[in-house]
């Protein structure tokens, strides 16, 4: 039979208060509320014991960061005093701050800014960020604050760049769009080999692989010298750099020799001679024959000098005719001696290594501009330090029983760097 026969007979057998009570349930059957109970909502009301359902967390309010610019001459309480916070506020961070070991905000420095969090007229977070890539935030808890330190590594991206020299090293270098740090690090790097003062001539190149880093998208600067050629009066030295067995990073020739000479042939750079080594040179100041047992490198005041090798330092002090000097003892053997810096940054006793920053150029003592004077003493015997640089040790070359591993490790660095030779040289 079917539904609506169905429907008819009940009606025709009800009563007319029963036939309106049927419409009403025949039409509450045919339109449902727009919004009915869930059936789990409905058996959680017939099923003695049922859990009703978990109602959603609500979310917590966001967080009110205000920030401050750190301006010259501020300090942790200037800071805080103008964001309205209380000297307890600044002993407590401070506090928790003293407990970390390098403490981050001790000094500020002015560009900078400090982001605050601030409840009720209490601090309860504090965020410095030191640069992009580390971050320091303190965090109130109980009676203390809790710091976390957190860092970020950044992209490291490839940059090739190969140029040809019509002066200068340093100038080629920043016609290239490189850092000086960059510049310095090329010259370190073929230090041994090539003297930045003599050597270079107009059509030398250079090529370098280095590395840049990004974080969100933003260069940061230039990383590590990866590989790099240097082709000088149609000679070409190549370094690649290789982390060796003990851990120590350094760069190779790619036949595993040691870029790192045991002295440098010039102990600064991008300078000229303005006095040789010469045994009856008149002296500019005494107007007398006395001999010039060193070689004089003109170069603005401030300019880093290095130590020409590992060493310890002998001497460091200043006399009426040197100015500031140091000397450094290198083995049993040799000396070199340091003369009329601006500044001296090593002391007496003092370890250093190879192209460590020892001091500055300056014109201290007897001198009439600003220049380094610079000895190399064999077995107490002045000699030139350039014509005794090719009498020196050689350098150290990778052990035999590591040079598969070298030679697996820079493969793809050199085939990088040559294909990128290849491909500048072709356009």
């Amino acid at each position: 039979m079917s539904v609506s026969m169905l429907m008819l007979g009940v009606l025709l057998l009800t009563t007319p208060s029963e036939k309106a009570s049927a419409k009403k349930d025949i039409f509450s059957l045919a339109l449902p509320s727009e919004s009915p109970e869930p059936w789990e909502a409905i058996e959680a009301k017939s099923t003695p014991g049922a859990t009703p359902p978990a109602q959603p967390t609500p979310s917590p309010p966001p967080e009110h960061w205000q920030h401050i610019d750190v301006h010259s001459g501020d300090n942790l309480s200037t800071l805080f005093q103008r964001m309205g916070l209380s000297p307890r506020d600044v002993y407590e961070i401070s506090q928790a701050d003293l407990k970390q070991q390098n403490s981050s905000l001790k000094k500020l420095f002015p560009g900078e800014q400090l982001h605050f969090v601030i409840k009720e007229g209490r601090l309860r977070k504090l965020r410095r960020i030191k640069n992009p890539l580390e971050t320091v935030e303190f965090i109130h808890e109980g009676d203390d604050y809790r710091s976390s330190r957190v860092i970020r590594e950044p992209e490291i991206n490839h940059r090739f760049v190969t140029t040809t020299l019509q002066s200068s090293l340093f100038l080629a270098g920043q016609k290239a769009g490189l850092s000086q740090k960059l510049i310095m690090e090329l010259a370190n790097i073929f230090g041994g080999v090539i003297d930045f003062v003599y050597d270079p001539r107009k059509g030398d190149s250079f090529s370098l692989l280095f590395e840049e880093r990004f974080i969100d998208g933003k260069r940061l600067g230039s990383g590590r010298i990866l590989a790099a050629q240097f082709t000088n009066q149609n000679e070409t030295y190549s370094a690649l750099l290789y982390t060796d067995s003990e851990g120590e990073p350094g760069y190779y020739s790619p036949e595993g020799v040691s870029m790192r000479k045991t002295f440098l042939r010039a102990p600064l750079d991008f300078t000229r001679i303005s006095s040789g080594f010469n045994l009856k040179r008149r002296h500019p100041i005494h107007k007398s024959i006395r001999a010039h047992r060193g070689i004089d490198y003109a170069a603005p005041t401030g300019t880093p000098v290095f130590a020409a090798g590992d060493g310890r330092v002998t001497a460091s002090g200043y006399s009426k005719a040197n100015g500031k000097y140091v000397f450094i003892q290198h083995g049993e053997q040799y000396i070199t001696k340091y003369l009329h810096l601006h500044k001296r940054f090593v002391k007496k006793g003092q370890r250093v290594k190879q192209q460590q920053v020892i001091g500055q150029v300056g014109a201290t003592g007897y001198a009439t501009g600003p220049h380094l004077h610079y000895e190399f003493l064999v077995s107490g015997v002045h000699r030139n330090p350039r014509t005794i640089f090719n009498k020196l040790p050689k350098a150290k070359s990778i052990a035999l029983a590591e040079i598969a591993s070298f030679r697996e490790a820079i493969r793809p660095l050199l085939a990088q760097l040559d294909q990128e030779v290849l491909l500048a040289s072709n356009e």
